[in-house]
C-alpha cells in the first residue's frame, strides 16, 4: 500500500508550532501549600489506609457520597473535627484554603473532578494543563460539543493557532461562540488556560489528510 510522504513545509511548520506552544513548567506556589502537599504531610496518616474510619483515598464509593455534601460542607466538618478526626486534622497551622485544597485533592484521587480552590490570601498553585482539561475543558472538547475542537485533533487546532497561541488564549479568556469566558471556570488564570490549550494540542498527531 502506497502512502504519500508528507510535504516538508507542513512538517516544518507543524514542528515549529509544537515547539512554540511546548508546555512550560508550572510556577512555584506562593505561601499556601497545594492539596497534594497537605495530604501527604497531614491527611495521609489516616486517609491513606482508612485508619480510624477515615474514608480511604481512592475509595470512589465513599468519596462519592461525601462529595454530595459539596466542598463547603466537607470543609466545615474538617475545620471543626468530626468523629475521630480532630479539628484541622490535628494540624492547626493549616489555613482554610489549604484544607479545601486537601479535600479537593482526595476527592479527585477518588474519581472526582473538582478544581483546586484559589486562595484569597496568597497566590494559588498553578494547575497543569492536564488538570485543567480533565476538570473543565473535557466537557466540550472531548467529543467536540458545540463545534469545540476535539482534544488531540491537530487538524482542528492548527487553523485556530495560525496567528499564534496568545490570541487563542485571549479568545478563551473572553469566551467565543458557545464557550463562556474562561471555559466557564472563572478562577482559571491566563497561564492555566494557555497550558490547557497546549495540552489539548499536544495530545494529538497531524492527521494524514492534513499532511498530504
Amino acid at each position: 500500500m502506497f502512502t504519500e510522504t508528507p510535504k516538508p513545509r507542513l512538517i516544518v511548520a507543524t514542528l515549529a508550532l509544537a515547539a512554540l506552544i511546548a508546555p512550560q513548567a508550572a510556577s512555584a506556589q506562593g505561601g499556601e501549600r497545594s492539596g497534594k502537599a497537605v495530604v501527604e504531610a497531614t491527611c495521609a496518616s489516616c486517609h491513606a489506609k482508612g485508619a480510624k474510619g477515615a474514608p480511604k483515598i481512592g475509595d470512589k464509593k465513599a468519596w462519592s457520597r461525601l462529595a454530595d455534601r459539596g466542598l463547603s460542607g466537607l470543609t466545615a466538618s474538617a475545620l471543626k473535627g468530626i468523629r475521630q478526626m480532630p479539628p484541622h486534622g490535628a494540624n492547626m497551622t493549616l489555613t482554610d484554603t489549604e484544607i479545601e485544597r486537601a479535600i479537593t485533592y482526595m476527592v479527585n484521587q477518588s474519581g472526582g473532578s473538582w478544581i483546586e480552590p484559589v486562595s484569597s490570601t496568597g497566590k494559588p498553585a498553578r494547575r497543569t494543563g492536564e488538570q485543567v482539561v480533565n476538570a473543565q475543558c473535557f466537557k466540550c472538547h472531548e467529543k467536540g460539543a458545540g463545534g469545540a475542537p476535539k482534544i488531540g485533533d491537530r487538524g482542528a487546532w492548527i487553523p485556530r493557532l495560525k496567528n499564534g497561541l496568545d490570541p487563542l488564549v485571549q479568545s478563551a479568556v473572553n469566551g467565543h461562540g458557545g464557550m463562556p469566558p474562561r471555559g466557564g471556570a472563572a478562577n482559571l488564570s491566563d497561564a492555566e488556560l494557555k497550558d490547557a490549550i497546549t495540552y489539548m494540542f499536544n495530545k494529538g498527531r497531524v492527521p494524514e489528510s492534513t499532511a498530504k
